[in-house]
C-alpha cells in the first residue's frame, strides 16, 4: 500500500460526506467509465429514442438487462409505450449519433442509419452490439426509474470498438496487454 494518499483516501480522511451535493456526486460518478447505448423503438411508425450510459447486464439465465431513466425525461413516457425496444451499444464512430440522441431539440434520428425489427425495436447500424428487449418491470428509485428488460434477441460484432463515456467526455478503448 502506498503512503501517498489517493483521491478516495483524501475524501475519507476529510470526514465530510458530500452525497447531497449533486454536482459533486455527478463528478465522482463520472470517474466510472461506461459504454453508451441508444434505446429506441417505433412509436406510431416513427423512431423514438434516448441515449443511455446506465445500461448493464442483470442476469444470464434468463437474460435480463437494465437501464436507468431520469424522471425528468420527456421522451421516456412516449418510448415506454412501445412493446419492444432496441438497445444498441454505440460504436467508437457514433459519438455524433449519441449527441443527437441525447439532445432535447430537433429530429434525433435525422441522418442516422438504423433499422427496425418486425417487433418495432429500432437498432442502430454500425453498433458494436444490439439487444431486442421488452420491459418486465420499472422500479422508481430516487430521481430515476430502473427499467428491467428481458432480452428477446441479441448479437454483437466484437471487431467494432464501443464508444466509452467517462469524466463527461467520450473516449475510445485501446488494449493494454494480454
Amino acid at each position: 500500500m502506498s503512503s501517498q494518499p489517493g483521491a478516495a483516501e483524501r475524501d475519507v480522511n476529510r470526514g465530510t460526506a458530500r452525497v447531497d451535493d449533486t454536482d459533486h456526486l455527478r463528478r465522482v460518478f463520472s470517474a466510472f467509465p461506461s459504454g453508451v447505448t441508444a434505446v429506441a423503438a417505433l412509436v406510431d411508425g416513427s423512431p423514438v429514442g434516448i441515449a443511455a450510459s446506465s445500461f448493464t447486464s442483470v442476469s444470464l439465465c434468463p437474460a435480463y438487462v437494465s437501464i436507468c431513466v431520469a424522471h425528468s425525461s420527456t421522451t421516456w413516457p412516449v418510448l415506454r409505450t412501445a412493446g419492444r425496444f432496441g438497445v444498441s451499444v454505440l460504436s467508437a464512430s457514433q459519438e455524433q449519433a449519441c449527441r443527437q440522441l441525447g439532445s432535447r431539440a430537433g429530429d434525433r434520428f435525422a441522418a442516422l442509419s438504423w433499422q427496425a425489427t418486425p417487433g418495432g425495436a429500432v437498432l442502430m447500424n454500425q453498433a458494436s452490439a444490439w439487444f431486442e428487449c421488452g420491459i418486465e418491470q420499472e422500479v422508481p428509485v430516487g430521481d430515476h426509474n430502473v427499467v428491467l428488460m428481458r432480452v428477446l434477441d441479441l448479437n454483437a460484432d466484437l471487431r467494432i470498438p464501443p464508444l466509452v463515456f467517462q469524466s463527461s467526455r467520450f473516449h475510445r478503448l485501446h488494449s493494454v496487454g494480454v
